[in-house]
């Protein structure tokens, strides 16, 4: 699929993306919070997750958001299995995660191409409610395509 112009694409995330996907989750989340571990020692492990989850018949899907110079951004969904249901709802959720795209290139649409890509398979594996925890940044990326705060929902932290 085409990105926000003719030299960008959106496109699944293959195995040999994973070193590159784990650099832009590192800039991701230090770019929130200090880092608790080493830059070699995360890179090494969270390539190492990644290439586990980007084989065939893995419950993670993500998506690219690349330029001439390489992968911009990222997004990644989990499709969670439900436990089986004796009406008529989808038995499956969604969990985006880890939505981001380089300061340098946001504002272009990369963000709402990648996650039009995570709802597109949504739709697609007939998912019922998509779930996500938004960066206060990126909760109007989220509400312009049809997320609300919701007041039936729990959540427990460690």
């Amino acid at each position: 699929m085409l990105g926000p112009d003719s030299d960008t694409l959106i496109r699944p995330a293959v195995a040999a993306d994973a070193p590159a996907l784990a650099r832009l989750r590192y800039e991701f989340r230090v770019g929130i919070e200090s880092a608790a571990e080493s830059e070699t020692v995360f890179l090494e492990r969270c390539t190492a997750w990644m290439l586990q989850r980007l084989g065939p018949g893995a419950s993670w899907r993500c998506w690219v958001a690349q330029m001439r110079g390489g992968i911009v951004g990222s997004a990644w969904l989990q499709l969670i299995e439900k436990l089986p249901n004796p009406v008529a709802e989808p038995e499956l959720h969604g969990y985006i995660s880890s939505l981001y795209v380089r300061p340098t290139q946001r504002g272009v649409g990369f963000g709402s191409a990648l996650l039009a890509a995570c709802l597109r398979e949504c739709e697609a594996m007939a998912v019922d409610a998509v779930i996500l925890w938004p960066t206060p940044r990126s909760r109007s990326l989220y509400a312009r395509h049809g997320f609300a705060l919701r007041d039936d929902l729990m959540e427990r932290r460690g």
